[in-house]
């Protein structure tokens, strides 16, 4: 991992995000057009694992860029909208702020836990402004694997927010994680067409019930 000025991701990291921002859709023929819903566009690259890596592109209305950048980063409060997390808070390790997420999975499947970096930068292209987060798996001897639960080694998401001019915000999402084990393909579709749309409508009513 290059490492740049920012810690634990390089500048060109965060560039590369503000990047996509500006585009409509992910340059390269191999992304498929996996779902429309609620304003976004879900892309998926199929990797030879029959892993998807996702790009979503699309507007958030009345939920400001700085605002919805807040949301995101505060991770008390995403306990209370996120009906997935089993546990999430940050630690320092090493001079280096290190989250730990848990994830409830449905039965009979084991949960799944990921300890990750991430960073946020405001950065201004050519007098737009543009909020990134960065996220990365990394390990820690602080964090040993738990019993019960599947450590996801494999995350990286990027999250690029800008004005969309009016009151709300564009939104560049970047997933990619490998959940381990035997994942069924129904739940594989489920994430695409149901788990990132909802987490996106999700997000946008959290921001409107915040208290900074």
């Amino acid at each position: 991992m290059e490492r740049g000025a920012a810690g634990g991701f390089s500048e060109e990291q965060f560039r590369e995000a503000c990047a996509e921002i500006q585009q409509r859709a992910p340059a390269g023929a191999h992304w498929e057009l996996l779902v429309e819903t609620l304003g976004f566009s879900i892309y998926g690259l199929l990797d030879q694992t029959g892993l998807y890596e996702y790009k979503v592109f699309g507007v958030l209305d009345d939920c400001p860029p700085d605002l919805l950048a807040d949301v995101y980063m505060d991770l008390d409060y995403r306990k209370q909208w996120d009906q997935y997390v089993k546990e999430l808070y940050e630690k320092e390790c090493n001079g280096e702020t290190v989250v730990y997420w848990q994830v409830k999975y449905p039965f009979p499947m084991s949960n799944r836990d990921y300890i990750y970096i991430r960073q946020r930068q405001e950065l201004d292209m050519e007098g737009r402004k543009i909020h990134v987060v960065l996220a990365q798996s990394t390990s820690v001897p602080q964090f040993p694997e738990r019993s019960g639960v599947v450590r996801v080694n494999q995350y990286k998401q990027s999250l690029a927010i800008e004005s969309d001019g009016k009151k709300g915000s564009k939104v560049f999402m970047y997933y990619f994680d490998n959940p381990g084990g035997q994942i069924p393909s129904w739940l594989i579709n489920w994430v695409a067409k149901n788990g990132v749309p909802n987490f996106l409508k999700d997000m946008a009513k959290a921001c409107k019930n915040y208290r900074r």
